[in-house]
């Protein structure tokens, strides 16, 4: 099962390794993953990710060396948490949900830096990422969208492609030399090259989620346990949480 979101293509090995063990399509386990059980869950980890955003956004002070390291903290954290649940394959609630909550803060410090800047941006983001996310679940609902093989190849050769050139340009930028790609400033306006190239890992994102669903219902036929619902939910959410800082990047070029 591939994915251009790397937690869920861990579902084929997932799903290959149930079948091999004679799991899969005769489950000794009490019931199979559902898309009810995946959609429940997304919305459970959705809402840790909000409570704590709010929470830190509120209780946080502005600046000042809690707020610093509550976010430095939260994102190292999530960081390191988020890369055992997806190459361990995690399906534990009590380890995916600190993740979330570990996001959640880390988004609503880094929204509410931006709202600071620019009022309303962060309402903007929130109805933009999940209005892209219904519409790519109703093109993939409906079959105008179809993971096919090329589409795959051709979603993920573009999702490759804009990290690395958004790192690369992290990286020339540490040594004073910008690409172009992004604009790091917070005042001025921005060049067209930057409002390009952030159009097009919104694209590129969303796009990403065709993928996604394709790998979640694979899993379903594949008659993965129920357990494996938290590992999909994670995935999603990894997939929104990079969409969302996406449009808000967006969002602020286009106000200024």
């Amino acid at each position: 099962m591939q994915s251009s979101n790397p937690v869920l293509t861990r579902l084929g090995e997932a799903a290959r390794q149930e079948r091999s063990t004679g799991v899969g399509y005769a489950p000794s386990y009490p019931r199979v993953m559902t898309m009810d059980d995946v959609v429940v869950r997304t919305v459970a980890l959705l809402a840790v990710t909000g409570i704590f955003g709010a929470g830190a956004w509120v209780l946080l002070p502005a600046g000042g060396a809690i707020t610093a390291i509550a976010a430095i903290g939260s994102v190292i954290a999530g960081l390191v948490l988020g890369l055992v649940i997806s190459f361990m394959r995690v399906t534990n609630p009590a380890v995916i949900l600190p993740y979330a909550a570990l996001q959640g803060v880390a988004l609503g410090l880094v929204s509410r830096w931006f709202e600071s800047l620019y009022n309303g941006i962060v309402f903007q983001a929130v109805i933009g990422t999940f209005g892209i996310f219904a519409i790519m679940a109703v093109l993939y609902k409906f079959k105008v969208l179809r993971a096919t093989p090329r589409f795959t190849k051709m979603v993920i050769g573009a999702l490759v492609g804009v990290v690395v050139l958004s790192l690369a340009n992290y990286l020339f930028f540490l040594f004073d030399v910008n690409l172009g790609l992004r604009d790091y400033s917070t005042t001025g306006k921005v060049g067209w090259l930057p409002i390009v190239f952030s159009l097009v890992v919104v694209v590129v994102g969303a796009l990403t989620f065709i993928l996604d669903f394709d790998a979640v219902d694979q899993g379903i036929r594949y008659g993965l346990p129920e357990k494996y619902a938290w590992y999909c939910a994670f995935g999603i959410l990894v997939g929104l949480i990079f969409l969302y800082y996406e449009i808000l990047r967006l969002l602020s070029y286009l106000r200024r």
